[in-house]
């Protein structure tokens, strides 16, 4: 790759649709017969083919013609590859991916898989080699990191899928882990488990830290808002669903949008660049999304008493950009690999620690979904998962009779100690994860009372064996719950109202809180001003009001004041501090807490001065995945906005402590809304936009269509994608 070709990166060549589709190619393709790809004015393809072998091949070329470049970003992280472009300081990073192997199970889960769906995924890979063959251009930001595309495998497909099926639980064992020797550590894990926190925003203390979780927390499901709703409760007489996937806010968007046609799967929805299948979508019978359990498919063993030979070892070479290339060991156990070898662990001095992950073992998830997709009822669709591992999903899925229903897509260990030490003693680990229960053998939902089901990554339903001990705490299920009641005729509209909803009860109910406390202090005017600015405040993060800012601020400080001016990062997560805040101050000396609220109100005054509204410090920024990069990363920024939403409101735009201006790290970033009374009545919308070529005019032209609420369609009917999507595109058959 030339340093021409680097440097087109920085300042991208503007491309019309109709030039980038030119690109595509369309002939002397291994097709058995014609396909017709029809594409919308935001090139969102709807594929009509005669086979199911040619759907999946023309898959392979519309996923690397969208997002090629981004596919090939998201490999170089799943194998623990990220030092080939990023140079020495990513060496770490790369170890601790290698250790966690994300295709430690893919040739066996491969050998495993149903023949039908590997046909189909063999097709899909054939599609990617063919258009990365053919193409005369690479993507720009490729030859910026000296990246040279390689043949690709389904075993890489796999690791991305993994990558996708991360444990969202990770986040907090990981930065607990090194504090487990400490005094207090018993304590501090009795209120985790009674809080429920998941530890996402409190993994970044190191750089390396900070890079794996955004790495994992980007790409893995780590939230999502999903409601479906009964026809005796819809305006339209007919089920309905609407999901709302929280992800990485990075371009190009974690999901590209997608119909498709052929004689056994017909539906629209959003797929993972990369993987063949529709995560959420519909199809004429029943529509699905989903939320993530928070599901405990991990462990951590303790394998200090392990023999020698039962700890296997290998070296790793690390292929370095502008370094000499490392060499990395990498220790494996009959309990999982050795995570304390790695930056992912400040215990490193302590005893190893495997993790146990039912990642590392074979399971189906494309032919679940692939086989779900073709599903004509809920009840078929819940048995398309029997083989399903991770990630631990809450599915949730409508049909066109008008059932709708929850079950639980995961794998787990049949444990028998729900609170328990962090780390199993090896013994325990074996007993533990020598049988397994699957979605099959789970709780499940079918047409409950109350006409609806929402879903968001919330406590589920009890088991006979533990689903998980961390999950998010009641603000958006509440919030969902609450507004589906209200309301005996839920229509389209209603749903993108959910959607984009910015209140946080529990936030609410903390600001009520720390007045009841203030009021007993005399202040002087500038700080009584401040508090009669939060004072009846409801809750609602929008972007052009002040009470938000009035409110992060004061809890900002109140928090340092109350750990001393140094909060620990479980201090930090708002799970601990909405369960644990209010009644460790009233359990202070009441001179002390008096203090605290003194202190803090004088700081948050200042601090909220700069701000006269919540979108100006609290900030959507919407970029290329490399707008991190030192120096020229700016330039790689296509939005600077005011947000609206916080963490935990049903629109979620995710932060930690804050007290001047910050950008959202993760949230809400792709919609849907289906009316299963009728096949066109799908609207759906991407933070960002369909095309992850820089550059190009639909890269980032649906950030427009976000601000302003809108979604576009995506009709299931032929007919009707023909009168709409404005470019027809034959796929012609020829030579091999």
């Amino acid at each position: 790759m030339s340093l021409l070709d680097a440097l087109s990166a920085l300042t991208p060549k503007p491309l019309s649709q109709a030039e980038r589709l030119a690109e595509f190619p369309t002939a002397n393709l291994p097709l058995q017969k014609p396909v017709t790809v029809y594409w919308n004015a935001q090139q969102v393809p709807f594929i009509d083919a005669q086979t199911d072998t040619d759907l999946a091949f023309s898959l392979g070329l519309v996923h690397g013609h969208l997002r090629g470049g981004q596919m090939v970003l998201m490999k170089h992280v799943a194998l623990g590859r990220l030092s080939e472009m990023a140079g020495p300081w990513a060496i770490n990073v790369d170890h601790a991916i290698r250790v966690l192997g994300f295709g430690h199970a893919a040739d066996a889960s491969l050998a495993s898989m149903a023949p039908e769906s590997r046909a189909f995924l063999d097709a899909f890979v054939a599609g990617l080699n063919h258009q990365q063959r053919q193409v005369k251009k690479r993507a720009p930001e490729l030859a910026l990191l000296g990246i040279r595309e390689e043949p690709w495998t389904a075993q890489q497909l796999l690791a991305i899928g993994r990558l996708a099926g991360a444990d969202i639980n990770w986040f907090l064992y990981f930065s607990l882990l090194g504090k487990r020797q400490q005094p207090g550590f018993a304590e501090q894990w009795r209120r985790s488990l009674a809080a429920g926190g998941n530890g996402t925003v409190s993994f970044r203390t190191t750089p390396e830290e900070r890079v794996l979780s955004d790495l994992l927390t980007g790409l893995s499901r780590s939230g999502s808002n999903s409601v479906v709703v009964g026809p005796g409760r819809t305006a339209s007489g007919h089920a309905m669903i609407a999901n709302d996937p929280h992800l990485g806010l990075s371009l190009p968007n974690v999901w590209l949008l997608a119909g498709m046609r052929s004689p056994s799967w017909h539906m629209v929805g959003m797929m993972v660049p990369g993987l063949p299948f529709l995560g959420l979508g519909r199809s004429p019978h029943v529509a699905w999304g989903g939320t993530n359990m928070r599901a405990a498919s991990s462990d951590l063993v303790d394998v200090s008493g392990l023999a020698p030979e039962q700890i296997r070892s290998r070296r790793e070479t690390i292929g370095t950009r502008f370094w000499l290339d490392a060499r990395r060991e990498v220790r494996d156990t009959p309990h999982g690999p050795i995570l304390t070898d790695t930056v992912l662990s400040r215990a490193r001095r302590g005893p190893p620690v495997a993790l146990r992950w039912v990642g590392h073992d074979p399971s189906d998830e494309i032919g679940a979904f692939l086989k779900a997709a073709r599903a004509r009822n809920v009840l078929e669709f819940r048995a398309a998962f029997a083989g399903y591992g991770v990630s631990g999903l809450n599915v949730l899925c409508a049909d066109r009779e008008g059932n709708i229903g929850q079950f639980m897509a995961v794998t787990l260990p049949v444990r028998r100690h729900a609170q328990r030490d962090m780390v199993l003693k090896p013994e325990l680990a074996s007993a533990e994860w020598a049988h397994r229960v699957g979605p099959l053998d789970l709780p499940w939902a079918l047409n409950p009372a109350e006409g609806f089901i929402a879903s968001a990554n919330n406590r589920p339903a009890e088991a006979a064996v533990p689903i998980g001990f961390f999950f998010s705490g009641n603000d958006r299920i509440g919030r969902l719950q609450a507004l589906l009641a209200a309301n005996d005729k839920v229509s389209v509209e209603c749903l993108r109202d959910l959607q984009t909803d910015t209140m946080s009860p529990q936030a609410e109910a903390l600001a009520a809180g720390f007045i009841i406390h203030i009021d007993l202090l005399e202040l002087p005017p500038a700080e009584t001003a401040f508090i009669d600015g939060l004072r009846g405040w409801d809750g609602r993060y929008e972007a052009d009001t002040q009470a938000p800012v009035l409110f992060e601020t004061l809890l900002y400080h109140i928090v340092r004041e109350r750990h001393g001016g140094k909060p620990g990062s479980a201090d930090s997560q708002w799970e601990m501090i909405a369960h644990y805040l209010l009644e460790d101050l009233d359990a202070l000396p009441e001179e002390q807490r008096r203090r605290i609220y003194r202190l803090a109100l004088h700081s948050a005054a200042t601090d909220a001065a700069r701000h006269p509204s919540w979108g100006d410090m609290h900030r959507l920024v919407v970029g290329h995945l490399i707008q991190n990069l030192p120096l020229i990363g700016h330039r790689f920024v296509s939005a600077d906005l005011p947000a609206s939403g916080s963490r935990e409101t049903p629109m979620k735009t995710a932060h930690g402590l804050i007290n001047s201006r910050h950008q959202a790290r993760y949230g809400s970033q792709a919609r849907q809304v289906s009316d299963m009374g009728d096949m066109d009545a799908n609207w759906f919308v991407l933070l960002g936009g369909q095309d992850g070529w820089l550059g190009s005019a639909n890269y980032a032209d649906q950030i427009a269509l976000w601000q302003r609420r809108e979604y576009i369609r995506l009709p299931l009917r032929l007919d009707t994608v023909r009168e709409e999507f404005g470019t027809v595109m034959v796929l012609k058959p020829g030579g091999s």
